[in-house]
């Protein structure tokens, strides 16, 4: 596997543990977004893309978020228990879009993409810094992470 290209938008607020979002290119073939880069006690990790699972109501068949405790569509209230649990035994209530097959993969691309961050958060402590331009991507939701 060649990684093409690696994109990282960092992100201003410190107040949550999100840093940054990424973008891979693979074999300059495949493009990876909405890569997350997460600070998680001593180090930094990456998550793959993801969505939130969903279920049906089953009064009038609304799609729901897992977790939501009322129908969005016809407020009946939904039951508790409706997630499977993972092999931690938590509830399992996103679902990844995309991830490395083994951990050979996952270890190849989570390093190079924590070393881009790196490189990215060095390069803008320097003065006349511009932000690596994301502008042929759709990233119109980061809106909420950029505002300071």
């Amino acid at each position: 596997m060649n990684i093409s290209e690696i994109r990282v938008k960092l992100l201003p607020r410190k107040t949550d543990k999100l840093r940054a979002f990424a973008s891979i290119t693979l074999d300059e073939c495949v493009v990876v977004r909405d890569i997350k880069i997460i600070e998680g006690g001593d180090h930094l990790f990456v998550a793959m893309p993801s969505r939130k699972l969903c279920d049906r109501c089953p009064s009038c068949g609304g799609k729901n978020h897992l977790r939501a405790r009322y129908c969005n569509d016809c407020g009946t209230r939904q039951g508790l228990e409706r997630t499977r649990s993972d092999e931690r035994g938590r509830p399992r209530l996103y679902a990844d879009v995309s991830h490395p097959i083994n951990q050979r993969a996952r270890d190849q691309i989570q390093g190079a993409i924590i070393a881009a961050y790196h490189e990215e958060v060095e390069r803008s402590k320097q003065e006349g810094y511009q932000a690596v331009r994301f502008d042929d991507l759709d990233y119109d939701y980061l809106e909420e992470y950029t505002q300071e």
